[in-house]
């Protein structure tokens, strides 16, 4: 279905504003709010288990949202989905089988001439190290919410703030492939894994790339939460 007038419409967040929002909102997730919900678990932040990882991302995701929130209510229509462009259609649908694509076939290959020229940066282990210790962490039970984290709340939350909230914006200050391309390094860039960065910033390419052609989050979304129910798969399989 092509996009509708509705879904190509201009933000009415605009671009200073979003930024603002993101640099306001990005330290008191990380830095204040992740922080008090392990001191008030008493976690030993040398060893988190799944349920204090879950429980300090569920902290700063809350922020980010009661970001968007406030932002669309003063500055917006005070209509999130009109804000942020949370629509879908059933093309969207197609961002499943990107998603795996992505994960099992694209990233492998963008990695592999990476690993002729350094092999030891990049060795399959050390690209997979993050994901590997936190299915490590998830005993029982636990990897039901590690699952919910990663497929659920990570894909709408940063789907939402990245694309949503930062690239419509931008957009009309840098154009849709500008936008594209510095939000897609900015979401590689602010997982602070330097061996992921090239992977993290493909896979920003084609999540943002839904809202580049249609001003909807929706494709990106369905697209996210494919390639990280892949790599969970993956690495709990493989």
């Amino acid at each position: 279905m092509p996009p509708t007038p509705s879904d190509r419409a201009q933000p009415a967040i605009p671009a200073g504003a979003a930024v603002a929002t993101w640099v306001a909102a990005w330290p008191i997730a990380t830095l204040f709010a992740a922080q008090l919900a392990l001191l008030a678990l008493g976690a030993d932040t040398d060893d988190l288990t799944t349920g204090e990882s879950a429980a300090a991302v569920a902290a700063g995701w809350v922020v980010f949202l009661a970001a968007l929130w406030y932002v669309s209510s003063t500055i917006g229509t005070r209509d999130v989905r009109a804000d942020y462009g949370v629509a879908f259609r059933p093309v969207d649908l197609l961002g499943i089988p990107a998603g795996v694509v992505l994960q099992l076939a694209v990233i492998p290959l963008v990695y592999w001439p990476l690993r002729q020229v350094w092999p030891d940066a990049f060795d399959p282990e050390e690209v997979e190290e993050r994901a590997r210790d936190l299915v490590d962490r998830a005993d029982g039970p636990w990897i039901w919410v590690l699952a919910v984290v990663l497929i659920v709340g990570a894909p709408v939350v940063e789907e939402l703030v990245y694309r949503g909230l930062l690239q419509r914006s931008l957009a009309t200050r840098l154009g849709r492939g500008g936008a594209l391309v510095a939000v897609s390094l900015l979401f590689a860039l602010i997982h602070f894994s330097p061996v992921e960065i090239p992977g993290l910033f493909l896979a920003g390419l084609v999540f943002g790339a839904g809202v580049a052609l249609t001003g909807r989050i929706g494709p990106g979304l369905v697209a996210h939460a494919a390639f990280n129910a892949t790599g969970l798969a993956a690495v709990l399989w493989w």
